[in-house]
């Protein structure tokens, strides 16, 4: 069931990142279980990653997961997040996600990127820096077929010869564009009028960047035709929340560490990690990187990237196992309770309604009071009554 307009709203970005060492098989089906239990308290969306190589990211087509997670749930959203483009032919990846939107009934929102990891792309005999150019031409393809064109295209790496669906979406398939520190994310969302899933909003290049890149998208929407919606801005980053910081520190023991070492290796905008895992904390925290804490923090946080950016959509968290799989989930569901009502419009009217039930406290006791009073000499003039008759 989709939010009122204007509401925010809160999913999970889950690639999934997983500290090598667990059993794997364990892993893939806690996506399932998370995915599912992210239903249960309440998330909007959860975006399942596509990687081929190491050992954290085991999820290789993001559109077979959610075929499986989609029966099992009944409101969260399913995205591919993302489906590298220049892997994948692109009349198969629109036919494969026009079926996985009849199959989840409009659930479906379609994330695309051009693959993360170098050693995904020497793998498919691609050279890292082709990944980009190639994910354009195949956008452009992939973008007409979805409007039910015909496409005759003999492009630098596919051919299409009089290529048409032959089965169009089952909605109106939401569509987002990977974006990070560069301008090329925005470039594309504002060119073809998408959506973009801000990666590096929480680090400080790219925090810096958020207006910057809100400028380009508008800039080149208005240029195409189109409008840019910030509804359809997803902005991601790291958390744990616990009651206490305290204890939110103990949890993160298990993977913090691991997680920003792994990272330090494969991108180059990655923190290097200082030793131990109070630095590691207090500079994540300290420098808005992520949150490391409670739901006060993390609320702070959320308000910190509104301001900073000027409005977003969606908050997604960085799915990667810092803590425990137990521990993760009392995470989520933590902010469930605590942070989703005070951005999504719920908790005002409970608060307001509380506030004035507490304000009026003598008038309430009064008037119970009174009340009792009242009911005790109905009940005497019924039971007079009552000996007087024959």
């Amino acid at each position: 069931m989709s939010k009122r307009a204007g509401q925010m709203k809160f999913g999970v970005f889950i690639p999934p990142q997983n500290k090598v060492g667990l059993n794997p098989h364990l892993a893939i089906r806690r996506v399932l279980e998370l995915v599912c239990h992210l239903d249960r308290i309440g998330f909007d969306e959860a975006w399942i990653g596509e990687h081929h190589s190491g050992g954290s990211e085991i999820v290789s087509s993001p559109e077979l997961v959610i075929s499986q997670v989609a029966p099992m749930t009944s409101q969260i959203r399913l995205g591919t997040g993302v489906i590298s483009l220049p892997y994948h032919h692109p009349f198969q990846v629109a036919e494969r996600i026009v079926l996985l939107d009849h199959l989840t009934e409009g659930r479906t929102m379609f994330g695309m990127g051009p693959g993360q990891l170098p050693t995904d792309a020497w793998m498919h005999g691609i050279d890292a820096t082709e990944l980009r150019p190639r994910m354009e031409e195949a956008l452009d393809v992939i973008l007409a077929l979805l409007r039910g064109e015909t496409v005759n295209r003999n492009g630098s790496w596919f051919e299409l010869v009089d290529a048409k669906l032959q089965l169009l979406p089952y909605s109106e398939l939401e569509l987002s564009v990977v974006g990070t520190i560069s301008p090329s994310g925005p470039k594309l969302a504002g060119r073809h009028g998408l959506g973009m899933l801000s990666l590096a909003a929480t680090d400080p290049a790219g925090t810096d960047r958020l207006p910057e890149h809100w400028e380009i998208m508008t800039e080149e929407a208005a240029r195409n035709g189109h409008e840019m919606e910030r509804e359809k801005w997803r902005l991601l980053g790291p958390m744990h929340i616990a009651p206490t910081i305290e204890q939110a520190m103990e949890e993160v023991r298990y993977g913090l560490q691991w997680q920003f070492d792994y990272l330090s290796h494969i991108t180059p905008s990655a923190i290097d990690a200082p030793p131990g895992l109070d630095a590691l904390a207090e500079v994540i925290n300290s420098t808005g990187r992520g949150v490391i804490g409670t739901p006060e923090m993390a609320a702070a946080q959320i308000e910190r990237l509104v301001e900073r950016s000027g409005g977003f959509g969606t908050y997604l968290f960085q799915g990667a196992d810092f803590a425990r799989f137990e521990d993760q989930k009392r995470s989520y569901e933590l902010f469930a309770e605590e942070v989703i009502p005070r951005f999504d419009g719920q908790i005002g009217p409970v608060r307001e309604s509380y506030e004035r039930v507490i304000d009026a406290a003598e008038d309430n006791k009064n008037a119970t009071a009174a009340a009792r009073l009242a009911a005790q000499d109905q009940w005497q003039r019924e039971r007079g009554g009552a000996e007087r008759k024959p």
